[in-house]
């Protein structure tokens, strides 16, 4: 049968809509204007670089919000494909309809339990130590925060146009002042000066290896502390506990995986933007790491990140484990107790 493509799009574009609806107001203002910016860059095909028109931005934007308060109390729609409806939380029926026409879609949950939605141009699908690896191109429907990467069981999204579109807007956050920190040194690594759109791709070929050895680190975790740990973050949803479970567990994965994988690439650009995307959160609980990339940075020495990042792997996970068997013994009253037992084990 033909599909529908044009109808698929409308269709995941709308649960988008209706996720941004009661999402987008997390953002500060500041950082909320700056998305929205790019989000109408990607919606009407600007290139990156271009002047965008200030008045017409204006108007679509305020039309863009009465939407969403047209959609609100809106419930996610079904993906009808070939005559069939799919709940858009099933991705795996929907992905076996669309792959035969070269597409790929995901819906799941992100940070504070927000829902995200993205259709787009399958590139590729490997493999690799039993992870299903899918790599998205363009795409034809996407939110606002458009993570750009996602791991649902050992299966792996990885979108190259939202993390072109983050490492954008990380670079023009960067210009406002030009700080010499760990992000101005891993554009440093780039040609941005000269071609920003040469730059943007080198850039995210790069970063895109390393956004999925954290998701391969994220699956691990979650083999290793089971659907108990997701149980426990619908718990505390946002709450400051919730961004502290949240942060133990990436540097976890990160320990585990990502952080190894960078230092064996020898590739300064992603150790750089490696530090340079931790979450303060993160940075707060593991004053170890930053040191250690202080230290690599003024004199060329590998070996105390090499080691943080074993002791990290032990320590992390040990951490993890003695959070959740407190809050499966203590049900009742477990908020305040972890957030002094997190905080009391940085490293």
């Amino acid at each position: 049968m033909n599909l529908d493509l044009s109808s698929i799009k409308q269709t995941v574009q709308k649960n988008c809509h209706i996720a941004d609806a009661n999402t987008a107001s997390d953002y500060t203002l500041c950082i909320y204007l700056m998305k929205m910016r790019e989000y109408y860059r990607w919606e009407h095909g600007f290139n990156y670089g271009d002047n965008l028109p200030n008045h017409a931005v204006g108007e679509w934007l305020r039309n863009r919000e009465k939407l969403w308060q047209a959609l609100e109390e809106e419930q996610f729609a079904p993906i009808r494909i070939d005559d069939h409806s799919h709940d858009p939380f099933d991705c795996t029926a929907i992905n076996a309809a669309l792959q035969p026409h070269h597409l790929i879609y995901s819906g799941g949950f992100g940070y504070n339990v927000k829902p995200h939605f993205f259709l787009g141009v399958l590139e590729t699908h490997e493999q690799h130590q039993g992870y299903d690896i899918y790599v998205a191109g363009d795409e034809y429907a996407c939110d606002l925060t458009s993570p750009p990467a996602m791991s649902q069981g050992k299966t792996i999204y990885l979108r190259r146009d939202a993390l072109r579109r983050m490492l954008w807007e990380k670079y023009e956050q960067w210009l406002w002042n030009k700080p010499d920190n760990a992000l101005g040194r891993a554009l440093a690594e780039y040609d941005f000066s000269t071609d920003v759109d040469q730059a943007l791709d080198k850039m995210t070929h790069s970063e895109l290896k390393a956004a999925l050895w954290h998701e391969i680190g994220e699956v691990m975790a979650h083999h290793r502390f089971g659907g108990a740990w997701e149980e426990l973050l619908l718990k505390t949803p946002r709450s400051k506990l919730e961004v502290m479970l949240r942060a133990i567990r990436d540097l976890y994965a990160d320990c585990i995986s990502t952080l190894p994988q960078i230092l064996a690439l020898q590739q300064p650009g992603s150790l750089h933007f490696f530090l340079a995307n931790l979450t303060p959160m993160r940075k707060h609980l593991f004053p170890g790491l930053v040191s250690a990339y202080d230290t690599w940075h003024r004199c060329a020495d590998r070996g105390p990140l090499n080691a943080i990042a074993e002791e990290g792997a032990e320590h992390w996970g040990k951490l993890c484990h003695d959070v959740l068997a407190y809050a499966q013994d203590n049900p009742e009253s477990f908020n305040q107790a972890l957030v002094s037992m997190i905080e009391q084990h940085r490293l």
